[in-house]
């Protein structure tokens, strides 16, 4: 929308800014909530001269910017340069322009449906594998951090997806961990200011590139019939141009899955297992479903239809917790959203996790209710009232492979473990790149409850 009436957005008070710096710094996601209890669905902020941020949690507001004027709001936010951009380089989630639709149009085909069907034994399998190790866990006793074995499964899986193999697990943990320790001192300085945090990053980021391109090397000098992804990739083709992508393109592309294929499922996976923890009669119809419909064996890709409660529990989760707790655009043009004038060149942050808490569009929005995702309520919400894996044509292009994920993986632990937070154990939001608890997550295993007592009764004769 071009033009503008001139009104500009309600801006906090320099005196409210002092009081929520300290939940800021610390609780950013709690910091962004009660801003826009206080000032509302949008919120203007000027830094210094030239740098105007705009805060938007409205429906509306989300499908403008993601959707229906999306062309004017690219993604060159406050940390897409030296958080994504410098490590992925111009893969798919931060290519612009030509470049992104040509790219969208090779890799779309490679998560379509009959795709996914023979990831589901990967998942089962490598889940399978987490739950032997765990049993010395329950045997013992012993408490672990489920935040941990939840990476570990996850970028296990994302690597036999992506590779056939996990072959470059190790590298890739080192450096999911320094560019986590780094992140937020990189983001706040806009990476300008060296530090050890800086060093580290760059260290572990030429080591990653350089592994993932001895990878590709490998295989074009070694061709395999393996069904990964890098095949998938290496053999995509433009179905306008013909033409595939050059080598330069399928590395950024591998290392944007790298990492966008395990980071949203294992946060959310941990931030399911959480809420589950807390609401024990959610887990008990969670253990009804799965003993009605899999009574004990692993789930198949034609279950997945009969496990809507394990899919709405993982739904629930992304709502609460979103990994992507904000995202950033920026304004190539005026624009206005809900009659407040958007400058040129402004920043805009969508709040994902205050989008998800806001009581207009979600009934006691605290609370873990896996049933607000049945149809009928999903049809009575406005649809970017709910985004957690964006929207718009830059809707999140695995978005369908990790929901199966969580579904699956929920689904296989479930029937043999409950999973039990310690009591006491202090659980707190730490918004990195994604959003995860701060101090892991702490846990014991209990057994689940025995297929035979779940199993629903039949209706009395009368």
């Amino acid at each position: 929308m071009q033009g503008s009436t001139g009104k500009r957005a309600p801006a906090p008070k320099i005196l409210d800014l002092i009081r929520l710096l300290p939940t800021l710094w610390r609780q950013p996601p709690l910091a962004l909530v009660a801003a826009r209890e206080k000032y509302g669905d949008i919120i203007r902020l000027d830094v210094g001269n030239r740098l105007v941020v705009h805060m938007i949690t409205r429906p509306d507001y989300i499908k403008q910017v993601l959707q229906d004027n999306h062309r004017n709001y690219v993604k060159m936010s406050l940390y897409h340069n030296h958080l994504f951009k410098d490590v992925l380089g111009n893969g798919l989630l931060t290519s612009e322009g030509e470049l992104w639709v040509r790219q969208r149009r090779l890799i779309q085909p490679v998560f379509r449906h009959q795709r996914l069907v023979p990831l589901v034994s990967v998942v089962t399998e490598e889940t399978e594998a987490l739950l032997e190790r765990w049993e010395g866990y329950y045997r013992r006793g012993e408490p672990f951090d489920l935040a941990e074995e939840m990476i570990e499964l996850t970028r296990k899986i994302n690597g036999r997806i992506l590779f056939g193999d996990d072959i470059i697990g190790d590298v890739v943990d080192r450096a999911r961990r320094s560019f986590s320790k780094g992140s937020r001192f990189i983001f706040l300085t806009g990476g300008l200011i060296p530090s050890p945090q800086r060093r580290l990053f760059r260290q572990q980021k030429q080591i990653l590139i350089r592994t993932v391109w001895s990878v590709i090397r490998e295989r074009v000098e070694n061709p395999t019939d393996s069904d990964d992804m890098l095949n998938a990739l290496l053999h995509a083709r433009d179905r306008k141009t013909g033409e595939g992508m050059s080598l330069e393109q399928l590395r950024d592309e591998l290392l944007t899955l790298v990492f966008a294929g395990f980071e949203t499922t294992e946060k959310a996976l941990t931030w399911s297992w959480y809420l589950l923890s807390q609401n024990p009669g959610h887990f008990d119809r969670l253990a009804r479903e799965l003993a009605g419909v899999l009574a004990g064996r692993l789930p198949t890709f034609a279950d997945l239809p009969n496990l809507g409660f394990a899919r709405r529990v993982a739904r629930e989760a992304l709502r609460l917790y979103p990994p992507a707790w904000v995202m950033g655009r920026r304004a190539l043009e005026d624009d206005e959203l809900g009659g407040y004038h958007i400058p040129r060149g402004s920043f805009i942050v969508i709040n994902h996790f205050g989008m998800h808490r806001h009581p207009e569009y979600w009934r006691d929005p605290e609370r873990f209710d896996p049933d607000r995702f049945l149809p009928e309520r999903v049809a009575s919400r406005p649809r970017f009232a709910y985004s957690p894996f964006g929207g718009g044509p830059r809707l999140c292009v695995g978005n369908d492979l990790a929901l199966m994920e969580m579904q699956l993986i929920l689904s296989t632990i479930a029937q043999k473990y409950r999973v039990c937070v310690l009591p006491g154990f202090p659980v707190e939001l730490e918004p990195e790149i994604t959003l995860k608890p701060r101090y892991g997550l702490r846990v014991t295993l209990e057994a689940a409850p025995r297929a035979p007592e779940f199993t629903p009764r039949r209706p009395l004769e009368v």
